[in-house]
């Protein structure tokens, strides 16, 4: 502090806001500070602790250190009274004298208002610098008037023409100020025209390109289909002819047991008979007891060979759909095609057009770099490759690329 009661107002002023205090609250480590600041304090780190010592504090509510707000009510009565007094001006907030003028706020402040808050970065200067700049400033502009006051006085006839003239030379300045204000708008108006209408080149690239890729997708979805159709038709091929197979074989067993089972029970309707009736027909019983069927097969090669329609069934598929795709090493770019040329929906070659009506006109790219096969690479121009190359490329490109990277 600079004034003469410094040292008692600095123990009378709040560490947080720098001001005296205002409701002071004291807590246990002995600080005191005002009850606003504190709040705030605590609302910001989110924790209870003293501002000036850290340690933490259970009460949520200090009490008021009465004799503290007591003597700060006492000091700043004593001062009022003071500057009352005294006759010159003090400062509102501080009752300190008024020593600096804050060029900001164009407002003169005491040392107190310089730490504050409120004046934080702003320029001061003291006040007789401050006064003695504005006399002058205010002494030349009154100069200049008298001046002025002087020459339509003077030269009071030709006064309107004085007054045309300037006015002339004031919108002359104008115009030509004007002047690269309007071709700055003209070039913003150009370029916002280029990007509404690249705006809309984007909806109908995005709709033309997905339409493309869901064309791509349902060729090879329905090759998938197709495939899937297939190996399920001989699927099902292989399972009527295993059936059939075994209807077959079921039938003659069938037969086999029945003929079995009737010459069964004739012999063991003889084995009941009498004696006499049994030893009579014994040899033809005997003949009968004989069998001159063949043992029965063992059923192989009945089921279904799984293996078959099963076996790296997606490595067979892939391989298969291999036979339909076909990859190419260089992709041509549509957004940086001459407008002249006319890219093929697999953006593989080219052919002369006149230019899309719809489609923007960028300016091309200088430099455009393609990935080639054995990890090769070239650079070239990608306007003079399309526009001088364009020939070449839909004639035979594996050419036009062999030539431009031996170079």
């Amino acid at each position: 502090m600079a004034s003469g009661s410094s040292l008692l107002e600095e123990e009378l002023s709040c560490p947080v806001c720098t001001d005296i205090f205002r409701d002071p609250v004291v807590l246990r480590c002995s600080h005191s500070f005002c009850k606003a600041c504190l709040q705030q304090c605590w609302e910001q780190k989110e924790c209870r602790e003293c501002p000036v010592c850290r340690r933490r504090s259970s009460m949520d509510h200090p009490p008021v250190n009465l004799s503290l707000r007591n003597t700060c009510e006492a000091f700043l009565k004593e001062r009022s009274q003071r500057a009352k007094a005294g006759s010159e001006v003090l400062c509102s907030l501080h009752s300190e004298k008024l020593k600096l003028f804050c060029l900001e706020d164009q407002i003169p402040v005491c040392f107190v208002c310089q730490t504050s808050e409120k004046h934080e970065n702003h320029k001061l200067r003291p006040v007789q610098d401050a006064a003695h700049t504005y006399k002058v400033t205010r002494l030349l502009i009154q100069e200049a008037l008298q001046t002025v006051s002087f020459i339509l006085i003077g030269y009071s006839g030709p006064t309107e023409r004085i007054i045309k003239l300037a006015t002339n030379v004031k919108e002359e300045k104008l115009r030509t100020a004007l002047a690269p204000l309007q071709e700055k708008l003209k070039a913003f108006n150009e370029v916002k025209l280029i990007c509404d209408e690249t705006a809309e080149h984007i909806k109908s690239q995005a709709q033309h390109t997905e339409r493309h890729i869901k064309m791509e997708f349902e060729k090879l979805q329905q090759f998938l289909k197709d495939e899937e159709a297939a190996r399920i038709s001989a699927l099902r091929e292989e399972e009527e002819q295993k059936s059939q197979m075994m209807k077959v074989k079921i039938e003659k067993m069938t037969e086999e047991i029945s003929s079995l089972s009737d010459q069964i029970r004739v012999i063991e309707q003889e084995l009941g008979a009498e004696d006499i009736s049994f030893l009579q027909s014994y040899k033809d019983v005997e003949k009968q007891a004989q069998c001159t069927l063949a043992d029965p097969e063992k059923v192989s090669g009945a089921l279904i060979d799984v293996a078959k329609h099963l076996g790296n069934l997606k490595y067979r598929v892939w391989e298969k759909m291999l036979g339909t795709v076909q990859y190419t090493p260089v992709t041509l770019d549509p957004n940086t095609a001459h407008p002249e040329l006319l890219l093929s929906e697999d953006l593989t070659s080219t052919k002369d057009t006149c230019h899309h009506p719809d489609a923007p006109v960028f300016p091309p790219l200088p430099l455009l770099g393609y990935t080639l096969p054995q990890n090769l690479s070239f650079v070239a121009n990608l306007h003079h490759f399309y526009h001088l190359e364009c020939v070449a490329v839909s004639r035979d490109l594996s050419a036009v690329l062999e030539s431009e990277t031996r170079e």
